[in-house]
């Protein structure tokens, strides 16, 4: 949701544009959910209990989370599946684990590689640039 902004393009959180790509983002990433999940769903459609009832179901969402990206903070709230499934080798019931976003995901990978070089760089020489470009993708634009 995007809000007001002032005569200079910016909100009050900060520039519109950067509101309009984490917005972007969340989007994307709820579609990539619903479609990984409705795909998984769509495989299974044919298992059933000895009553007829599907053994995978959709059941809501999962809490709101935020994920860092490099868009910067994402809001995003995955889809649940309840799998009634068991393992025969086991004896544990099955589990759906989105290969988009894994459980324990707070941040997007390419964030935690450029933290450690954000701290060997930035800090110990002043130097940013190297690790900027790492996350930026070029130097272009970044001023000593």
């Amino acid at each position: 949701m995007l809000t007001v902004v002032d005569a200079a393009g910016t909100t009050p959180n900060g520039f519109l544009i950067d509101e309009i790509v984490r917005e972007g983002a969340r989007r994307m990433l709820a579609a990539a959910l619903e479609a990984e999940v409705n795909g998984y769903l769509a495989d299974l459609t044919d298992q059933r209990d000895e009553c007829g009832r599907r053994l995978v179901v959709r059941n809501d969402f999962h809490a709101e989370r935020t994920i860092a990206t490099s868009a910067g903070p994402v809001q995003v709230k995955a889809p649940r599946v309840n799998d009634r499934r068991i393992d025969a080798e086991t004896g544990e019931r099955k589990r759906f684990s989105s290969a988009v976003l894994p459980p324990w995901a707070r941040k997007t990978p390419k964030i935690s590689e450029v933290l450690p070089l954000l701290y060997l760089h930035g800090l110990s020489t002043g130097d940013f640039v190297p690790a900027l470009e790492q996350f930026l993708g070029s130097a272009a634009g970044l001023s000593s």
